[in-house]
């Protein structure tokens, strides 16, 4: 029966491979070793602090080892997992540790003060230190493990559609929710992930991106893990450590979002890094504009754009090295047992090359969300399709591309225009580093586009030129009404553009 200890069936099969390297000590854990490690967590959360199947055990903390201890633990003990932002306020915190029932929660010295402010606002039964208490009566993380023995550890009966963990949506609509992720859903994502995207035991990938997100727990940390690869897991972001870490690693793997890969193209190390050892780089989170692939490809670097989303697996399509360069800008076709549909307004199947909304189905589809039957139904039909907000078209070779949000869908005139489509055409004007078009009310048109641009460093750019821009390869229509120029785009910790801000800034500077 398919469970999500994907990291014991893999040290069971290959003890001793090395599964982790941690970058900023340089020290190697194998499988078996650290499969240790989380059988200990699994049954410090049973016996020394009570949790029984279905308990939910919160960590807030940067990426550190102790954070795949919780991950895995959470695949053998039937404790479910959920993951804090680490830049969330105490107050944002406070909703996610009510709505999630948590009765535990790990944290991370670093967050000694979010922490204080926290235990004013909820109710935890145990608050766990990973290194330095905020409370003297919190219990230390080792200490708990040093008082267990696995070798007495005998784990419990689980189900496939028993809950994993719950990942809260970044919440840039609204209240985050609880996706609820089955153990189904997490051995399936290593399982597809690797047969899909052609991955081996010889594959090495960084992970720099942050572990209480979807993409940093399943993208390359599980999939490898049940092929056998091994994963270097940064502490945070650093281009010239991950630059070092690539090339001395060898790294053959590796993801990332647009604004990492652009600081990295940025970083001094680019120029002479040794990449002859790597099979490729993936991009996801977000549209990748043309010119960061372009660059990449320029040093021999085969570069692949991924689509997913919390709700139904971090991993949803797949390309082949060709594809990658005569399919530039596209996302791939669905991965294996990963049926997609596109639809209209009414759920009318479209035809080749018109966009639609994307809809999911399959065993990669999450539950809906925790404890919120009104937001699952509105997700969730009753044939199992999973109704994603985003909209895409497909060209007669079954290869998707990106069109935008539904809810980011400029309705202009009665028209519908694309968001993303304009900002791939300014991402290729030679001064314009940043883009993104955002709708804004109209009272003659109903919506009109606002084009927000950021110039590269040292660089201007005018309304009128990038108006000339965009004619030479959009429909007059198409062309954003207003141009703003800023210094940055607010993103998410994954690249998403914060789209609501860009609006309410604009509406406040007009109003």
């Amino acid at each position: 029966m398919i469970r999500g200890d994907v990291l014991g069936e893999r040290a069971r099969l290959t003890p001793d491979k090395t599964a982790l390297v941690l970058a900023d000590s340089g020290a190697r854990l194998s499988y078996a070793e650290l499969d240790q490690r989380a059988r200990r967590s699994a049954q410090a959360w049973r016996q020394k602090l009570g949790l029984g199947k279905g308990d939910r055990v919160g960590i807030l903390a940067h990426n550190r080892i102790e954070y795949l201890d919780a991950f895995f633990a959470a695949g053998k003990s039937g404790v479910v997992l959920v993951t804090l932002g680490t830049r969330l306020t105490p107050h944002e915190l406070q909703h996610i540790v009510e709505d999630s029932g948590m009765r535990a929660l790990l944290y991370d010295g670093e967050f000694a003060d979010t922490v204080r402010a926290l235990r004013q606002q909820v109710e935890v039964e145990t608050w766990i230190a990973l290194d330095e208490p905020v409370d003297g009566s919190d219990p230390l993380y080792e200490t708990l493990l040093a008082e267990v023995d696995p070798a007495g550890w005998v784990p419990p009966h689980i189900d496939p559609e028993d809950t994993y963990c719950l990942l809260y949506t970044s919440g840039t609509t609204g209240q985050p929710k609880g996706v609820v992720t089955p153990h189904r859903m997490v051995a399936w994502n290593g399982l597809n992930t690797v047969a899909s995207w052609q991955l081996n035991e010889n594959d090495v990938s960084p992970i720099f991106t942050p572990l209480y997100h979807a993409g940093g727990l399943m993208a390359f940390l599980t999939p490898l893990f049940t092929i056998g690869g091994t994963i270097v897991l940064h502490h945070g972001f650093d281009t010239s450590e991950i630059w070092r870490t690539i090339e001395q690693e060898k790294c053959t793997v590796v993801l990332g979002v647009p604004t990492i890969w652009k600081m990295l193209l940025d970083a001094p190390e680019f120029e002479t890094v040794d990449l002859s050892h790597v099979r490729a780089f993936y991009s996801g989170g977000a549209p990748l504009p043309l010119y960061l692939i372009e660059a990449y490809q320029q040093k021999g670097v085969v570069f692949k754009q991924g689509f997913g989303m919390t709700e139904v697996g971090v991993n949803c399509f797949a390309m082949s090295v060709a594809d990658s360069y005569h399919k530039a800008g596209s996302i791939g076709r669905p991965m294996m047992f990963t049926e997609v549909r596109l639809v209209d307004a009414e759920g009318n199947d479209l035809p080749t090359g018109e966009v639609g909304e994307m809809l999911f189905r399959g065993p990669h589809v999450s539950k809906g969300y925790w404890h919120n039957p009104e937001a699952t139904a509105a997700a969730l039909d009753i044939d199992g399709w999973f109704h994603s907000g985003d909209l895409a078209r497909c060209d007669e070779d079954g290869f998707f591309y990106i069109a935008g949000r539904q809810k980011d869908m400029i309705i202009s005139g009665g028209v519908n225009i694309y968001p993303a489509e304009i900002e791939a055409v300014l991402l290729q004007h030679e001064d314009v580093e940043d883009a993104a078009v955002v709708a804004v009310p109209d009272p003659q048109w109903g919506e009109v586009g606002v084009a927000f641009v950021v110039p590269l460093a040292g660089k201007e750019i005018s309304p009128a030129a990038l108006t000339e821009h965009l004619a030479t390869k959009l429909a007059k229509f198409k062309i954003p009404k207003i141009f703003r120029v800023i210094e940055t785009l607010p993103r998410t910790a994954y690249g998403k553009v914060v789209k609501g801000e860009l609006r309410d800034r604009f509406l406040e500077e007009a109003f």
